[in-house]
């Protein structure tokens, strides 16, 4: 049976990163956020008010398909770049508040209880912890054009909306790394601890 390693965290927390080395250190097939062929995307950093419910639904939608996808049966263990859960639970619900009418919002949530309960969950979601500060650092070296006008208030309220989330979460195992200051790529010590930390849940 195929076994689901979710990966949660803020914009510029190292979620891609994890999911590459997750792949290449033990053979995982990786599935990444399809952020790049959003085409409401550059639309909505200009402008929220008007592209919010376009560029949610893309993501839902689209992310329902990837989930899908996960309970095909194979004997693997896939790793997944961000979760529909995300999408509505931190993402959606943070826009909702400013940027969706009540109309919209309602029907993004009925859509997503139907599909959250057509899914099975994640056998172990791994959170990355980043603070602000440092993810906008690492925003700025990315250089994504559609990223660098993120206000910083709106990354703020993302990280409180994910540490509320995780609070609240108790579908699967979790493993919560500090991505601000332990290393699993350059520091032996701290890839140590991380793949001690991995191999206790995922056996």
């Amino acid at each position: 049976m195929t076994r689901f390693i979710a990966v949660a965290g803020n914009i510029g927390a190292g979620k891609t990163s994890l999911v590459e080395f997750l792949s290449k250190k033990y053979g995982f097939r990786a599935i990444y956020e399809p952020h790049r062929d959003n085409p409401y995307l550059d639309d909505f950093y200009a402008d929220m008010g008007t592209w919010a419910f376009q560029s949610q639904l893309y993501f839902l939608t689209h992310k329902f398909r990837l989930h899908l996808d996960l309970d095909q049966d194979r004997s693997e263990t896939i790793v997944l770049d961000r979760t529909i859960y995300e999408d509505a639970e931190i993402f959606a619900k943070n826009l909702a508040s400013q940027h969706m009418s009540a109309r919209d919002y309602g029907l993004y949530r009925e859509l997503y209880e139907a599909m959250r309960r057509a899914l099975r969950p994640p056998d172990l979601l791994i959170y990355l912890r980043c603070s602000v500060r440092a993810i906008r650092r690492r925003i700025k070296v990315r250089g994504r054009p559609s990223e660098q006008a993120i206000p910083t208030a709106y990354l703020s309220r993302l990280n409180g909306l994910y540490e509320d989330w995780l609070s609240r979460y108790d579908q699967s195992p979790v493993l919560i790394w500090d991505s601000e200051h332990k290393d699993y790529l350059t520091d032996l010590v701290d890839r140590l601890e991380f793949r001690k930390r991995l191999a206790e849940l995922i056996p």
